[in-house]
């Protein structure tokens, strides 16, 4: 919430310069320098300073300051939280009637229109869902585990004789590897055994009228009334999520108007009932965000002993061969590909399992940015195709993060000088690009994975 209009990331910014150590003489402080803040120990009441320069007032001031700030915009108590207000029935009508004007406009009809919204209340319990924190964050082993379960490729591979003639037959149109387009199938709606319970139009209304996400919500409720209105599902027919995401692919409105696709002829992109219009959609969305057909997402592999990672980023990508030179070898071992270029990959840190990715991996996160999720989906695909399970075992026995201790490394972080984007309480790519950058500061193995013993370290480092 911005705070006398200073967003949360200005502030920060404010923060890091106001408690920066002053720049030696004939030198440059900048932002993306990252400046070092260090914090002096705060003193007993009514211990004296025998002197106070006038830098260490400003400090002192700045300090308060912004530590009133950060109560105000909720930074020292917990994640920002979006912003709704209740919907009363008077108030839901009357967003519905103002609505009318801009769907007129995208070409939907008042027939259409009264369609959707016939009889429709606001939906309570979507508002109390978008309340909800997250109390516990659970390792990427338990995660993997479960999307990759024995029901889920057992199922999956029942799935893939059923529709295996629709499945080869959008692989040859699309280029996309039809084990991912069904890994994504069993991810997002268990090979289409659950897509959702809520009416799509009464989700997306609640959520647009209560001011959740500013108008993200009421765009996507225009597109969706479009949908209805070029006829490929009844209003009682557009089934999802609580937050819009539709049919067996979970697309939000505006995916599925880029990406649905009609493969069985019908005139209907139909992404709810229609099995091969869903798994081509999927493989259409998959394309069209950079899927480089005849590459796989990735291998595991094995890292000879004393490898270096002081040299290495996930956005690091390197030719198959220079892994090879290094002495990095598939886990299945099987050979290394001669062509083609892929990135270090270590979800649980040097302790856990490592793998190659290549660019199809960002691919599949297009789809949900969640690195676990795309890991899951990877795994799935080889599973499915007839491919083992994972050689390396996960380090089950180190101590991750909850929820709160998330955000406490992300106020580190920030304390040391880092730039990790808002306070959110998420352990995502910029973060962990800033925890390896404080590694390699502090003399550590610079993994990127994020425990309690880093935090407590961190804690302790002054």
């Amino acid at each position: 919430m911005p705070l006398g209009g200073l967003s949360q990331a200005a502030y920060h910014t404010l923060a890091t310069l106001l408690l920066a150590e002053p720049a030696e003489s004939g030198t440059s402080m900048k932002h993306f320098d990252r400046p070092r803040i260090t914090a002096a120990p705060l003193r007993p009441i009514g211990c004296r300073e025998v002197h106070s320069t006038r830098p260490q007032i400003v400090r002192t001031i700045a300090l308060f300051c912004l530590f009133c700030a950060a109560l105000l915009i909720g930074g020292l108590s917990g994640p920002a939280r979006a912003q709704t207000a209740p919907v009363d029935e008077a108030k839901f009508r009357a967003f519905i009637s103002a609505l009318w004007p801009d769907a007129q406009r995208q070409g939907v009809s008042r027939a259409t229109f009264e369609a959707a919204f016939a009889g429709m209340k606001p939906d309570a319990s979507i508002l109390q869902v978008t309340k909800k924190q997250a109390e516990f964050v659970k390792p990427i082993w338990h995660y993997v585990n479960a999307s990759v379960s024995e029901q889920r490729i057992s199922r999956g591979k029942s799935r893939a004789q059923e529709f295996a003639q629709t499945l080869e037959r959008i692989e040859a149109r699309y280029g996309v590897d039809r084990y991912i387009v069904l890994a994504v199938w069993g991810m997002e709606t268990s090979y289409g055994g659950f897509i959702g319970k809520s009416n799509v139009i009464r989700s997306l209304a609640t959520l647009a009228a209560s001011g959740y996400r500013g108008d993200f919500f009421r765009d996507e409720l225009l597109i969706a009334l479009k949908i209805l209105q070029e006829g490929h599902v009844e209003p009682e027919g557009m089934i999802g999520s609580w937050a819009g995401a539709m049919g067996q692919t979970q697309f939000m409105p505006s995916s599925f108007m880029k990406h649905a696709v009609d493969w069985d002829g019908d005139r209907h992109k139909n992404i709810w009932t229609s099995v091969p219009d869903a798994l081509a959609s999927t493989a259409n969305y998959l394309a069209q965000h950079g899927w480089i057909k005849g590459w796989t997402w990735g291998y595991e592999v094995a890292l000879p002993q004393g490898f270096s990672l002081a040299g290495y980023d996930p956005q690091d990508y390197r030719p198959f061969t220079h892994w090879t030179r290094q002495g990095v070898a598939r886990a299945d071992g099987d050979v290394m590909p001669h062509q083609g270029e892929a990135a270090l990959f270590l979800p649980a840190g040097k302790n856990g399992p490592a793998f190659l990715v290549t660019r199809n991996f960002q691919t599949i996160k297009s789809y949900n940015t969640s690195t676990s999720y795309a890991l899951g989906i990877a795994l799935l695909s080889d599973r499915l195709a007839g491919a083992g399970g994972l050689r390396a075992q996960w380090p089950v026995k180190e101590r991750t993060l909850d929820a709160r201790q998330s955000l406490e490394m992300q106020k580190q972080l920030v304390r040391f000088g880092y730039n990790i984007g808002e306070l959110d309480g998420k352990i995502g790519e910029k973060v962990q690009g800033a925890i390896r950058q404080y590694q390699r500061k502090a003399g550590l193995t610079p993994d990127g994975f994020a425990t309690v013993s880093l935090l407590e370290q961190m804690r302790a480092r002054r």
